[in-house]
């Protein structure tokens, strides 16, 4: 038992390490990717830690030194996996589980058709009716930025604040005053889509940003980060 410990805990972390290897490389999609690290780090790590508390009860008051050892390292191990999957889990807060976040909850801006973005074709790009007071509820910060730029120009601004954060502009219609953009995480390559819609006023312009995952139930917050991140590089 205090053999297996530590062997139990080097197994759940390959696997934790080939679900981010797999993800980052395109072998395997995202979510798949994203599984499988939460099976080898979370699962894993669990029956790991189980493992070893057995192995050192077992092993105590110097009745096997050399297990005893082997289980403090096995736990030691299976305890970092465990703090790493539910630390990084803990970074979303209380974040409610959905995956599709507006500045403008009556209006949400719309993606483009697939004949201009390719990418969404055969997904259902409307904006679920049922999120709209949970956004209420939990982002009270979020709503449109008013600039005194004429559209065009506004426009042109939100374009240039997007490719600063990283984003890629994957199209742009200046009739309708919106733009289109893709931001993808750095470990397990999720996409998340985001338009940007400027509407004229009296006194300049309107924006408003949408940000909507394309996997999983919820986000940990990002999508809302996302957008606040636009909109203090406008402001």
């Amino acid at each position: 038992m205090a053999a297996a410990a530590p062997i139990i805990a080097l197994v759940a972390a390959g696997l934790a390490l080939v679900g981010v290897l797999f993800a980052w490389l395109g072998v395997v999609t995202p979510l798949v990717g994203f599984q499988t690290f939460a099976a080898g780090a979370l699962l894993g790590g669990f029956f790991a830690t189980v493992v070893a508390l057995i192995g050192l009860f077992l092993s105590r008051g110097g009745k096997d030194p050399a297990g005893f050892q082997k289980s403090l390292m096995g736990l030691a191990l299976a305890l970092g996996l465990l703090i790493v999957v539910l630390g990084a889990a803990a970074t979303g807060g209380d974040a409610p589980p959905i995956n599709d976040i507006t500045t403008d909850l009556d209006s949400p801006p719309a993606f483009a058709d697939a004949a201009l973005v390719p990418e969404y074709a055969d997904r259902d790009m409307s904006y679920p009716a049922e999120f709209v007071e949970i956004v209420r509820e939990s982002y009270p910060d979020l709503a449109p930025l008013a600039v005194p730029d004429a559209p065009a120009d506004a426009l042109l601004r939100a374009e240039r604040a997007a490719e600063s954060l990283g984003w890629e502009v994957v199209a742009k219609d200046g009739s309708r005053g919106t733009l289109y953009a893709r931001d993808e995480t750095a470990l397990f390559r999720f996409v998340d889509d985001v338009v940007v819609r400027v509407t004229p006023t009296d006194d300049g312009s309107l924006i408003d940003v949408r940000s909507k995952s394309r996997d999983g139930q919820g986000d940990l917050g990002a999508n809302a980060a996302r957008i606040r991140a636009l909109l203090e590089a406008l402001q």
